[in-house]
């Protein structure tokens, strides 16, 4: 029995150990396949590898949902394409705050081991998170650019990529439609970031503004809107900052959409959406108007706005707007809009940079320096346009789109092409003005409160009847004629003048209703500027000089009349006994007299050997010589002339008294009939040589510029408030000369032309003009009626109604410029006249030696010395003259006698008589007989 138990426990011991082997051959099995399973499974997942990407967005906002909607599409679109790879997508949300924003990126690197961070719509936002994804090498793809390239951007932050451009583009633009309507002020508004800063966008918008000639009147800055525990009150307490400036034209630099909201709601409920306001948004904020709501979209009918211009007739973004709006009507049943903006596109666009960047990489190891160089060399058409890098953002200028918002949409305008300008369509540059960057939008703008507005927006706070233009006029005034003010104590009633009446008639060229109101005051024409600068009087009409120095403060309209300084002096007719002799210079009376007697020297000569009526003794010869030459200067002589000579000096001497007559009748007429005014004083130099005192007008800027600009003594000036007051100031020489812009002395002189004289004004200024505070659109339009009031004659007719001349003066011409007659304008007369009597008398000298020596044919006995003796006896006594004596026969005596002035044969009486007188004479055939 025992045996058989030992029996028993050998064959159960033998049975144990064969099942134990059993178990261990099937536990080692057992592993066998496991480890063969998990070898097989580590394989698999050593061929898929998974690139992490981490996006730093707004989950909140609608913004932020439409960049998650596009990047899921484009990671599940590249996913299904390749099998042995795939993208894998973490969101982190950065709640609008810098910090946050760098917090969430430092997570993603730490904790998700992302390969490229993606998203941040603000470059506050994307600044911190380059400098995470620079530490730790990292490429970050950021929506956004700063507004000012910064230098060295590229060395400072080489893992960062901007998938934007600067906003100088988009501020030049602005500008240019700030350009096109005139608008020189405008108003800047934009909500500060949490940590402060605008983003430079308002540096970029200053320059863009500066290049044409406008200005930021004023910048709104609105708090963050997260610090805001009651929006609408604090919008309305910022809004209130504004109503007390003139511009109308706002600029919304950016704000959150939130901000966007209160701010256009709380303007039109408070005016500032009327008429002649214009409102400017960037395309931050035009990216909103794909998510507002209708209601939101109607409080901001009226606004441009600039918008990023993408295609959206390719076959790729048709194929992604489907899935878009599929995926985003799922995900977000509350949103009322589904259409994708510029930064769902941009977020598309991101992930296949990634893509691409990675393609051809994926069976090796990348290190993030080549990923992000990759990255920066991308070269394709993105949905969001042209994607190409250059110094770390992108190198294309975008096209933009300038947007109407209308009733509950917006309507698109015209394209602003980078280097161009406005243009209606794509591709029509060479059709279209080249540059157009002046001419305006060529799409109609609907503006502000008024859907059927023809005229555009004034960009300024025009007067209303509540609140009328206040017009101030210079309560004092010299001349009267200008500006009046009737009655000091009553300000209701209006004041008259010039420039009154010239306001009331410009206004009605207008073309539209001005309402206004006259305030006078009793002040200098310095202190009405003042009161226009600082915004006491929105306007001044009055006699207001145009200079430099208020330019800089106000602004003027177009010039009504010419401005100088001009110096009137007393003056006394220079009517006298001897004003005959003035038409002559004393030059003139001298050569006239010269070439008188040398005329009157050559008649005697070549006719009293031959005319009677010049015959007698000496003092009867030069007495008829001189009354013929002076009778012949008014016609009146009797006596002829038988030398053809004599005919001849006579005709050109006729033709000279002629001329002088006709010239001296004309110059005295002149002088007898004008006005002549003698004056004592000739210049300004002469009254500080002699240090004579000067009247001027007290409340003009005349007196300091005596002072400064002419050097006169202070203590020789004297203020004259009144134009009456001159006449007893120069009546009691208390002054010598006064001092008076050019219009007030054409009023002075008009009234007293026979007592005053004025000089030309040789200082000039600006002209006279209206002002208005600096950048007033209403400037620019009375300057326009100005000008066509002077074209069409209107302000001509104004001139002579209020500044017509006295009766006395009316009739008389006072200009005292009528010149005397000198010999620079006669010499050509003089020189023909003497030359012609020179040629004559020596052509005579001549005739008179060759008959000689034709009725002489003896031989030549005598001297040339003799000879020329004989010759001026004869020319002064009237002999004979004998160049050829004969010396075998006696010389007869000179004979000296008068008789007829002819040639005469001797009788034979005669000739014994001469015998007997002589008895050395012989043999003489024939004898001259002069006649005197």
């Amino acid at each position: 029995m025992f045996q058989n138990s030992m029996q028993r426990l050998h064959t159960m011991a033998n049975i144990d150990t064969v099942l134990i082997r059993q178990l261990v051959i099937l536990v080692l099995i057992l592993f066998s396949c496991i480890n063969i399973i998990s070898k097989g499974v580590q394989a698999k997942e050593d061929d898929h590898k998974v690139t992490n990407i981490g996006a730093v967005i707004d989950v909140t906002s609608r913004t932020g949902k439409e960049e998650i909607t596009a990047m899921e599409i484009a990671v599940q679109s590249f996913n299904n394409k390749l099998n042995n790879h795939g993208l894998s997508l973490y969101v982190q949300s950065h709640g609008k705050d810098p910090m946050l924003a760098a917090a969430a990126a430092e997570k993603l690197i730490k904790e998700n081991n992302v390969t490229v961070i993606i998203g941040l719509e603000t470059w506050e936002l994307a600044a911190p998170v380059a400098e995470i994804g620079t530490r730790a090498r990292v490429p970050v793809l950021s929506f956004t650019a700063p507004s000012i390239t910064l230098p060295l951007s590229a060395l400072r932050w080489p893992f960062l990529a901007q998938m934007a451009n600067n906003d100088s583009e988009q501020m030049t633009c602005i500008a240019a439609i700030i350009r096109s309507y005139g608008w020189k002020k405008v108003i800047a508004i934009y909500e500060d970031e949490t940590y402060g800063g605008d983003s430079g966008k308002l540096a970029v918008l200053i320059e863009a503004l500066q290049d044409i000639g406008s200005e930021i009147e004023h910048t709104l800055v609105l708090p963050p809107i997260s610090s805001l525990s009651n929006t609408k009150e604090v919008m309305q307490e910022e809004l209130m900052k504004l109503l007390s400036l003139e511009s109308r034209v706002f600029v919304v630099l950016k704000a959150s959409s939130v901000m966007t909201i209160h701010l256009f709601e709380e303007a039109k409920n408070m005016g500032f959406m009327g008429r002649d306001s214009a409102w400017l948004i960037t395309d931050k904020i035009t990216t909103y108007l794909d998510s507002f709501n209708t209601s939101i979209i109607s409080s901001m009918a009226g606004v441009l706005g600039i918008k990023t211009y993408y295609t959206e007739n390719s076959s790729e973004y048709e194929s992604f707007y489907g899935q878009f709006k599929q995926v985003f009507r799922k995900k977000y049943e509350d949103e009322d809009n589904f259409e994708p903006g510029i930064y769902a596109l941009k977020a598309y666009d991101a992930i296949q940079i990634i893509t691409e960047a990675m393609e051809g990489m994926i069976n090796t190891n990348i290190s993030s320096k080549q990923l992000s160089e990759k990255i920066l060399s991308s070269n394709f058409t993105g949905l969001s346009g042209e994607i190409q890098f250059e110094r770390g953002m992108l190198s294309q200028n975008p096209t933009l789109r300038i947007v109407n918002v209308v009733g509950k949409k917006y309507k698109e305008l015209d394209f602003w092409l980078p280097s161009f300008g406005f243009s209606r369509s794509l591709g029509n540059e060479e059709t279209e003005h080249d540059g157009n960057t002046a001419q305006g939008l060529y799409g109609q703008v609907t503006w502000p409160a008024d859907l059927n507005q023809v005229r555009n927006p004034k960009g300024w706070a025009m007067p209303t009847n509540a609140r009328p233009l206040i017009i101030g006029v210079p309560g004092r005034t010299s001349f009267e004629k200008f500006v009046k003010v009737k009655n000091e104590s009553n300000q209701n009633e209006e004041p008259e003048g010039y420039c009154i009446d010239l306001f009331k008639m410009a206004r009605e060229v207008l073309g539209y209703d001005l309402p206004y109101k006259f305030v006078p005051h009793f002040s200098t024409y310095d202190d009405l500027v003042r009161c226009v600068h600082n915004k006491t009087f929105d306007a001044v009409v009055g006699d207001i000089t145009i200079l430099a120095n208020r330019a800089e403060l106000v602004e003027f309209t177009q010039p009504y009349a010419e401005s100088g300084l001009s110096m009137i002096v007393p003056a006394k007719s220079e009517e006298s006994a001897w004003m005959f002799m003035k038409p002559f210079t004393w030059e003139m009376w001298m050569a006239t007299g010269a070439m008188l007697i040398y005329t009157m020297f050559i008649v005697w000569f070549l006719e009293h050997r031959s005319n009677p009526e010049f015959e007698g003794t000496w003092k009867t010869q030069i007495g008829t010589a001189m009354w013929f030459t002076c009778s012949s200067l008014f016609f009146a002589h009797r006596e002829n002339v038988q030398n053809n000579f004599t005919r001849v000096v006579v005709i050109v001497w006729l033709f000279v008294s002629l001329v002088l007559t006709s010239s001296y009748t004309a110059s005295l007429s002149s002088m007898l009939t004008v006005n002549k005014l003698k004056v004592n004083v000739t210049d300004i130099e002469f009254l500080k040589r002699n240090n004579l005192k000067v009247g001027c007008d007290g409340d003009s800027f005349v007196r300091n510029y005596l002072v400064d600009v002419l050097q006169f003594k202070s203590e020789n000036i004297k203020t004259i408030n009144s134009q009456d007051n001159y006449i007893g100031e120069f009546e009691k020489k208390h002054i010598a000369a006064a001092f008076l812009e050019l219009p007030y002395e054409k009023v002075f002189i008009n009234n007293y032309c026979k007592k005053f004289s004025a000089t030309t004004p040789t200082y000039r200024f600006g002209g006279l003009g209206f002002m208005f505070h600096k950048g007033s659109p209403i400037a620019m339009d009375f300057s326009k009626a100005i000008l066509t009031l002077s074209e069409n004659g209107a302000l001509k007719d104004l001139e002579e109604k209020w500044f017509a001349p006295s009766p006395e003066c009316s009739t008389s011409v006072t200009d005292n410029r009528t010149e005397r007659l000198r010999l620079h304008s006669f010499w050509g007369l003089y020189i023909i006249s003497g030359a012609t009597s020179t040629i004559c008398f020596f052509l005579f000298i001549i005739k008179i030696i060759k008959d000689q020596y034709r009725s002489n044919t003896s031989p030549r006995n005598n001297s040339i010395w003799s000879k020329a003796i004989r010759l001026a006896r004869f020319i002064y006594q009237g002999q004979q003259i004998n160049f050829a004596i004969d010396q075998t026969r006696p010389q007869l005596p000179e004979i000296v006698g008068r008789g007829s002035p002819r040639w005469k044969y001797s009788s034979p009486d005669a000739a014994k008589n001469h015998e007997a007188a002589s008895s050395e004479a012989a043999d003489v055939e024939m004898l001259y007989i002069p006649g005197g």
